[in-house]
């Protein structure tokens, strides 16, 4: 018992066993997620996915369709929708064609076309790699959004933050590895499920940071309560955790000995990530941040790449208010352009400020929700979509991904890809591999299955894109 001891204390804080002598007075100085070998060479350290939660509408965005235009308004041709369902409509229902509610515009050197939504990623077209083709499987929010975060409609599977830093661990010693912030009327349909570690360790699980008051609950001291006396506890708190996993084997208890010991180091990280007064008013200014203490996009944008900066590998923002199917709180006319601007100009400070402190070449960024919108209006006389999985569009920014690539064709009224579909799980499977991660080998066995992100479908990396 007493060596087991020594050992996982010297285990715990980095050390070696013949170091160990005093190793009931060592406080652990690594990170649990320290870095881990790559299956192959590398060609990006992290990941920023910023999540447009809702099901942003391709055809006011991306996937411009003059055809579609030229025929609003009239049914859809047969052969479209013959046996298909859409979201909560079949071919039943004889929904019309609704052409885009937008005027799009060529961009960059291949004149890609973009909306006049987004003028500001317009002009960054050409360091964007586009994918008109991707498809999902689930076609409600709340598993579709877990679908696109784990790979699958259950819960209880690994998020991909979950992933990726279970696979390659992180390079920050104060700070979760895997990061979520959040902005817009409300949290995203489903909850922290979305950035779960599932059947991984819950090491490895998304923390949330607020934007107001302390970045996490309860990590400030109590009033009265000295640095020193909060020392006294976790080191007498983790003395007997040890014994307890010592006599159990519960990996469990060893990620509670480190929650203990990153919350206490992430009382003066966290609050030190958050306050930006050392941003210049030009980088708050490109940002579109108003107020510097004010929660938004634009501060989570900012955060993100301050996050990047200190090292932790996966930071996931949420933007929740893409719905919008045309009822009254949902028409996308009025909604969209303002949810548009909320965005637009954020994303794009990102990629140029990554890109200008030489962070872009190693950083992934990726744009999307969890599925697309329908080429037909919700219902008869409606501006708004409904939900559509067969064709969407994503972006990726930085870590190896082609500039001014568009991939993927769909067909003239956006209904499904006529060239290059990429499923979800092939998403997966390219961005792992960009983090020098081969799918089929980042799996755990759990109740006598092997798990991973991408499924037992056959996915594949897209080579195309890198």
């Amino acid at each position: 018992m007493g060596l087991g001891k020594l050992s996982l204390a010297s285990l715990i804080s980095g050390g070696s066993l013949a170091d160990s002598s005093h190793a009931a007075e060592a406080r652990p100085s690594r990170n649990p997620l320290q870095p881990k070998p790559t299956h192959f060479p590398a060609r990006a350290k992290s990941i920023i996915f910023l999540f447009m939660a809702g099901g942003p509408s391709q055809l006011e965005l991306y996937d411009y369709k003059p055809k579609l235009a030229e025929l609003n308004g009239q049914p859809i041709p047969d052969s479209y929708i013959a046996g298909k369902r859409f979201a909560f409509m079949d071919s039943s229902h004889r929904i019309n064609l609704l052409g885009p509610r937008r005027k799009f515009k060529q961009h960059g050197e291949n004149g890609t076309w973009v909306s006049d939504l987004l003028p500001f990623t317009g002009s960054i077209i050409d360091q964007l790699c586009l994918v008109k083709t991707c498809k999902t499987d689930l076609f409600n929010h709340a598993p579709a959004k877990l679908y696109m975060n784990t790979g699958s409609g259950q819960f209880g599977r690994p998020s991909m933050g979950s992933w990726v830093t279970y696979g390659i661990g992180s390079e920050c010693d104060n700070l979760p590895g895997f990061v979520v912030l959040q902005s817009g009327p409300r949290g995203p349909r489903g909850g922290a499920v979305l950035w779960g570690s599932g059947i991984l360790p819950t090491s490895y699980q998304g923390v949330s940071l607020r934007n107001t008051g302390d970045p996490i609950l309860n990590l400030s001291s109590p009033a009265g309560v000295q640095s020193s006396d909060q020392r006294r506890v976790v080191d007498a708190v983790r003395e007997l955790n040890l014994n307890r996993l010592v006599a159990t084997g519960d990996e469990e208890i060893a990620t509670r000995i480190n929650s203990y010991e990153m919350a206490y180091r992430m009382q003066s990280s966290a609050p030190e990530l958050m306050d930006t007064a050392d941003e210049s008013e030009t980088t708050l200014r490109m940002y579109g941040v108003r107020d510097a203490r004010e929660a938004s996009f634009a501060r989570n944008c900012l955060l993100a790449r301050r996050l990047v900066e200190r090292g932790v590998r996966f930071i996931q923002l949420y933007h929740t208010n893409w719905d919008h199917h045309g009822g009254p709180t949902e028409n996308m006319e009025e909604h969209l352009p303002s949810v548009c601007k909320e965005i637009d100009q954020p994303c794009v400070a990102l990629v140029q400020d990554l890109k200008q402190r030489g962070l872009l070449d190693n950083t992934i960024v990726l744009w999307g929700g969890e599925f697309g919108r329908t080429p037909m209006g919700e219902v008869r006389e409606s501006t708004g979509r409904n939900h559509h999985i067969d064709a969407f569009t994503m972006w990726m920014a930085g870590g190896g991904f082609k500039p001014g690539m568009v991939y993927g064709q769909t067909d003239e009224f956006g209904f499904g890809a006529v060239e290059n579909p990429v499923h979800v799980h092939d998403l997966h499977a390219t961005l792992l591999h960009q983090l020098g991660l081969d799918h089929h080998r980042l799996s755990v066995r759990f109740q006598g299955l092997d798990y991973r992100l991408t499924g037992v479908e056959g996915p594949r990396v897209v080579e195309e894109l890198v």
